[in-house]
């Protein structure tokens, strides 16, 4: 409680001698929340992601590296295998550079280890 109190005062007194006055954006609207579309129940989920550094983006990727790896997989026409397997490279580096942005090492060890774990699920 005493420390809510001295927070409290500190703030009360910094307002009244104008020390919030040349923040940047004083007296402008707050931006809007980029979550405000998100039902209320779900937001607390959506931002504890965003601060874990997950976006939406990363995990789009990854689905669609699943989706072109299982069409390899499937696929009987050596043509087709060429053109996924094309596509395919141009993902993981997409993928490979959003890594790369957030500070996360993108080996090819990591990856084919990534790659072992989707064959096993796929297989077994």
């Amino acid at each position: 409680m005493d420390f809510m109190r001295m927070t409290e005062e500190k703030i009360r007194r910094a307002y009244e001698k104008g020390q919030f006055e040349n923040l940047p954006g004083y007296g402008k609207p707050l931006p809007k929340d980029p979550l405000s579309g998100v039902p209320e129940d779900l937001r607390m989920a959506y931002r504890i992601l965003q601060n874990a550094g997950f976006s939406p983006e990363e995990a789009n990727l990854k689905k669609e590296l699943l989706s072109i790896e299982d069409l390899i997989k499937q696929s009987e026409n050596e043509m087709e295998k060429e053109g996924l397997q094309k596509k395919l490279s141009e993902k993981l580096l997409a993928y490979n550079q959003m890594l790369s942005k957030k500070r996360i090492k993108t080996n090819s060890a990591m990856f084919k280890n990534y790659q072992d774990k989707i064959e096993k699920r796929l297989f077994d």
